[in-house]
């Protein structure tokens, strides 16, 4: 959902929680989340000294730097495909609200529960592929072209693990909308 923008009839997204071992999952994963965050936080923290650093270092000091281009996109890489599972935890992907707007609460329900199907579907097979890609870089040894070299194990398991991650949430949302909601007072 949109933050401080209201569309007249949209339906606002609220936290939903379960009982038993769906809820208990839904909170694991939610710490997860949160910890990666925070994970994520500092990569961007660091990805902006080293290019901050890059720019003084070959502009002021005319030394050149090999190696933080590649440091800074590891790092926003890692920090990206790792937030994702917060971010739909959030509901906070761009989306197209109107529509809810206009449907009725019943029709709604059944576009968002196809959604994200869709979406789990989707984000599975490019986990899945993003294994692959690790498994294909880890065994090959695989490394950036650069001088620097770093193996592209790096980026391709953050990049894995991120959307492990996302297809986790993605898949406990979507069970979700198939059991009831624990009652206030119980979770």
């Amino acid at each position: 959902m949109s933050r401080h923008v209201d569309i007249p009839g949209a339906p606002q997204a609220g936290a939903v929680v379960h009982a038993g071992a769906l809820g208990i999952l839904e909170a694991a994963v939610a710490w997860i989340n949160r910890a990666v965050m925070f994970l994520g936080m500092i990569a961007l923290a660091v990805a902006a000294l080293v290019l901050t650093y890059s720019v003084f270092s070959r502009y002021l000091f005319k030394a050149g730097t090999d190696w933080q281009d590649e440091v800074a996109v590891f790092c926003i890489v890692g920090a990206v495909f790792l937030a994702g599972a917060w971010v739909q935890a959030q509901r906070g992907h761009v989306g197209i609200e109107a529509i809810a707007s206009i449907l009725p609460p019943s029709v709604n329900r059944v576009r968002v529960v196809v959604v994200d199907i869709l979406t789990l579907a989707f984000c599975a097979f490019f986990a899945w592929k993003s294994w692959t890609l690790f498994h294909e870089a880890w065994v090959d040894k695989m490394t950036t072209s650069s001088t620097f070299a770093p193996p592209l194990t790096i980026p391709y398991g953050l990049m894995a693990a991120g959307m492990s991650l996302l297809v986790v949430q993605l898949a406990l949302q979507t069970i979700g909308h198939f059991i009831r909601p624990a009652p206030e007072g119980d979770a």
